[in-house]
């Protein structure tokens, strides 16, 4: 009988035995295809991708065809090829670009922070500025991905070296119209905060950045040079430091928030308040096409304080 009961315990400490050698085997051959594969990836990126250079003379898509550049002189400011397609639906619109746009920079009246949800997800948003000037022009600034014809964007491929950088410059209509009726997006408007004279520079940083992209193009990339981390670098240079590094930098759908606490937008009775008298997608559907579209989202919105001059 004892002979029985060490035989079994033999044989139940060479069962534990072989279930160790095998879990450590299984971990070498885990190790060894991991780091296989990483250095398949380093060696794809180094010899395929990193050599990449972004492209200034493809065939483009038409709502990205052209580059708008600017020319400042004193306070006048001229831009060349903005963007002014009139959408019924994102295939059925009405293309159209202006030649040129004249606003004047001491006319600058406000800086508008615009975020638009186009997934059920919540922190995935596309985020963009428009600047309104006393002379009723409003031009958005969003940096987007470049698409060639016949290109469709997704993430993943934007994390490759897929899409060139496009600060695409267009008025209100265009950009957000695009939005809150083509498309039906969540949408909202906030009035931004900035200190005295730093609105002007803001302009100017993204005036300085087109005209740089128009001859030394850039990768977009889906994580690091995306729209709101292309807006914060702007903002920060303008005004070093005022947008810390935040998580929520990466996920724009969350960046309300952030730019509530940070003071970036106006406070319009409480965080849930503020959101809810931004939102502009709803009413905004109900745009009859005669009306001053611009007008008419700020006819529904909280009105700004008296500005002086800066």
């Amino acid at each position: 009988m004892a002979r029985l009961t060490g035989g079994i315990k033999t044989g139940e400490s060479g069962t534990d035995g072989d279930a160790m050698e095998f879990m450590e085997i299984a971990g070498y051959a885990l190790v060894v295809f991991v780091t296989l594969f990483s250095l398949r990836l380093f060696y794809v990126w180094w010899t395929r991708i990193r050599p990449l250079r972004p492209k200034l003379d493809l065939v483009w898509e038409a709502d990205c065809e052209h580059l708008t550049t600017a020319t400042v002189e004193g306070n006048d400011i001229t831009f060349h090829k903005v963007r002014d397609f009139h959408w019924r639906t994102t295939r059925d619109r009405d293309e159209r670009w202006a030649d040129e746009v004249a606003v004047r920079l001491d006319e600058l009246k406000d800086v508008w922070f615009m975020v638009d949800h186009f997934h059920a997800i919540r922190g995935m948003a596309h985020t963009y500025l428009t600047f309104e000037f006393d002379c009723g022009t409003c031009l958005s600034f969003s940096f987007e991905t470049r698409r060639e014809k016949g290109e469709r964007y997704h993430p993943w491929d934007g994390l490759w070296r897929a899409y060139e950088l496009y600060l695409l410059v267009g008025f209100e209509r265009d950009v957000t119209g695009l939005r809150t009726h083509a498309r039906k997006n969540k949408d909202y408007m906030f009035r931004a905060i900035t200190p005295p004279g730093k609105d002007r520079d803001l302009l100017l940083g993204m005036i300085q950045k087109l005209n740089q992209l128009s001859v030394s193009p850039e990768w977009y990339h889906s994580l690091l040079t995306t729209c709101n981390t292309s807006i914060v670098r702007i903002v920060n240079k303008v005004t070093p430091g005022r947008i810390p590094f935040l998580w929520r930098n990466f996920l724009p759908g969350h960046t309300p928030r952030a730019a509530f606490k940070l003071k970036l937008i106006e406070d319009w009775g409480g965080y849930e308040s503020t959101l809810q008298k931004a939102r502009i997608d709803e009413f905004a559907q109900e745009w009859d096409g005669v009306e001053d579209y611009s007008m008419m989202l700020r006819n529904r919105l909280p009105k700004g304080p008296h500005r002086t001059e800066n």
